[in-house]
């Protein structure tokens, strides 16, 4: 950490250090866009990736594709409303569900320490299968490497999922508009908090479980029901902030949110306000957002809040032509505040 002294008044802010990738760079949030900005773009540069959505859509054969990819390297393994295997399918079919496709296939690929015992390996598979079955997807391809003892922290899982896309739509961060609304499917940062207090052997009067689900046919359910659909993202590292900076940022638009209208979980705002986390940056993997045209705002909320995975909806803010690239919020006490990207990373090893 490093010391800015303004005017009298000291703050503490990341080092700016760019020669050695930090814990940070994994956050979701500002570290990671700086990382892909600066390396990884222009190392592969395709069109494809530099739209920044979860996932990229192509076209084969008159077919439209999607794909995407992620790694799980969560800590510990098995987690109240969940476990690596659940949670590497779940956020695999939700990075395509959200781009509007249908999740077809899995890979599935574990990298594993030497030790790991062999019944918590069977234990994570069968889950991981479980999960599969339940969301339609079949696991069509796999790989294992194993490194040394004390080299690996038990066990990584990296996913790479395909789905078809609908040809009549086309969902990206980059398609917000002023006066669009923001629909949020329900409450957040019970995920981060679950990991953290499983970690950490902490105790709420109120368990706190991971909202861990697949998100798939929420998201059909609400483009059924709405055409005005701009962009859905998931909320996983760096929460609903990073979300909502992203597209800020892609359309070149401001949002505006209301923080009276974003739910928070009792239990959950008091384990943030004890341990100094703002539930708006805290992990999350079951909850998205959609950015909607205004005439199809209501047709789209209805349909979210007929969803079992969609109850507590709300929408929770609007896209502005005011401020440019960023996020404000109306706080709970009228006064307004910049909803920046995260900084750092307050909760490693969270998915």
């Amino acid at each position: 950490m490093s010391t800015n002294t303004l005017t009298g008044f000291t703050c503490l802010a990341p080092i700016a250090a760019r020669d050695t990738v930090l814990l940070g760079h994994g956050s979701g949030g500002r570290l990671s866009g700086e990382l892909v900005r600066d390396v990884f773009l222009p190392a592969f540069g395709s069109p494809e990736l530099e739209r920044l959505n979860d996932q990229a859509v192509v076209t084969v054969g008159g077919a439209r594709i999607a794909m995407t990819t992620d790694s799980f390297v969560i800590r510990p393994l098995f987690f109240p409303g969940g476990d690596i295997g659940s949670l590497a399918v779940y956020g695999t079919v939700n990075d395509l569900a959200v781009g509007g496709a249908q999740p077809l296939f899995l890979s599935a690929a574990f990298i594993l320490e030497e030790g790991f015992p062999m019944s918590q390996l069977r234990r994570v598979a069968a889950s991981l299968q479980r999960a599969a079955q339940a969301c339609g997807v079949q696991v069509v391809t796999a790989d294992t490497k194993v490194v040394e003892r004390g080299k690996g922290d038990g066990l990584f899982i990296n996913t790479t999922g395909i789905g078809l896309a609908p040809s009549a739509r086309e969902l990206s961060a980059d398609r917000a508009r002023p006066g669009d609304r923001i629909l949020l499917n329900g409450s957040i940062g019970e995920h981060g908090i679950a990991i953290l207090a499983q970690r950490e052997g902490l105790e709420f009067e109120s368990a706190i479980e991971s909202d861990c689900a697949p998100l798939h046919t929420l998201c059909a359910q609400v483009l059924e029901a709405a055409d005005g659909i701009r962009c859905m993202r998931d909320l996983t590292r760096g929460g609903l902030s990073s979300a909502l900076n992203e597209i800020a940022a892609q359309s070149r638009a401001g949002i505006a949110l209301d923080e009276s209208r974003i739910p928070v979980r009792e239990e959950v705002r008091g384990a943030c306000e004890m341990l100094g986390l703002d539930p708006l940056y805290v992990a999350n993997e079951g909850k998205m957002i959609a950015i909607v045209a205004p005439e199809a705002a209501v047709s789209a909320l209805a349909a979210m809040r007929n969803h079992p995975l969609g109850r507590g909806a709300e929408i929770i803010g609007t896209v502005t032509e005011a401020h440019a690239g960023l996020v404000t919020m109306k706080t709970a006490l009228g006064t307004a505040r910049i909803v920046d990207m995260l900084a750092g990373d307050q909760l490693p090893r969270i998915c």
